[in-house]
């Protein structure tokens, strides 16, 4: 079995929960997962299956979010599971000026990730740094967000804000929840996230692990394609001697106006690999079916 599963994650799961529970109930060796989602999160979580695996590191790395953020309060972790450092009222907020302060958090923007976080410093993670009461800064990184939506206001003395985001990867909403509440001098804090698309995958076509366990159950389980989930890749279609050379690893010139990673077919339907695009020539990055 290879390919790949739209998770939809369930809360209180860890992203490597959802690969250890996938690779029982499959019974398969090789599972892993795009893009770690925090345990309090939902949504959209990208499962590689078999030697799909292999193509996780060339997925495009476009997600979008659905997130609530509580203004008010500041914690430690930046969501409500951490504990809460500043507490204050601030009924007299609008929205009006809350729009007005999302706008700088849109395009490329300079961010610090969390204290808790799955990033290394010195080979060591940030969240089992805090953990033992060592706090470090992450360096600050440059993402980009490409829209921010507001979907709801609900006032009162700890008003929340739900909006939805489209940003690249290695953006950390928690960051957004936190930075937007400095702008806005009340603290902030987000109080729920669900990923609602990663890649290709989308929210309302992933399947719950009940349904994953249902449909293996029923024998009506399939995976998706390997490069279904490549389709914003460039794709360069090679007849059946290039192809074989290409799969034995050698170049192989093509005359296409195109630049970078991409995805190589035989005569169009048979999906062989990823290359890299340059200067005319299809250089072998990961030969997916070979040619025997």
């Amino acid at each position: 079995m290879q390919g790949f599963l739209n998770l939809n994650k369930p809360l209180d799961w860890t992203s490597h929960d959802c690969v250890a529970r996938v690779r029982r109930l499959l019974r398969l060796k090789r599972v892993g997962h795009a893009g770690t989602l925090d345990p309090k999160a939902t949504g959209v979580l990208p499962i590689a299956l078999g030697k799909a695996t292999r193509l996780l590191q060339y997925l495009p790395g476009e997600k979008a979010y659905q997130a609530t953020i509580r203004l008010g309060i500041r914690t430690t972790t930046d969501d409500l599971e951490g504990e809460v450092i500043t507490s204050q009222s601030c009924p007299g907020l609008n929205l009006a000026a809350i729009k007005t302060a999302l706008r700088q958090f849109i395009g490329t923007i300079e961010q610090i990730p969390p204290s808790y976080s799955a990033i290394q410093v010195d080979g060591k993670r940030l969240y089992d740094l805090a953990r033992k009461g060592e706090i470090v800064q992450a360096p600050v990184r440059t993402v980009e967000v490409f829209d921010i939506e507001v979907i709801d206001w609900r006032d009162g003395d700890f008003p929340e804000l739900e909006i939805a985001i489209a940003c690249g990867a290695g953006t950390y909403i928690r960051a957004i929840a936190r930075d937007l509440g400095i702008v806005l001098n009340t603290g902030g804090t987000l109080a729920a996230l669900t990923r609602t698309q990663s890649s290709s995958f989308h929210l309302k076509d992933s399947l719950t692990l009940t349904d994953l366990e249902t449909q293996i159950q029923a024998g009506t389980f399939q995976p998706i394609l390997p490069d279904a989930a490549l389709q914003k890749l460039p794709s360069v279609n090679l007849p059946g001697t290039f192809a074989k050379k290409w799969c034995q690893g050698q170049q192989v010139a093509v005359n296409l106006d195109i630049l970078g990673i991409v995805r190589v077919y035989e005569q169009e339907t048979r999906f062989l690999g990823i290359a890299q695009l340059q200067d005319n020539v299809l250089i072998p990055q990961m030969v997916f079916e070979p040619i025997s």
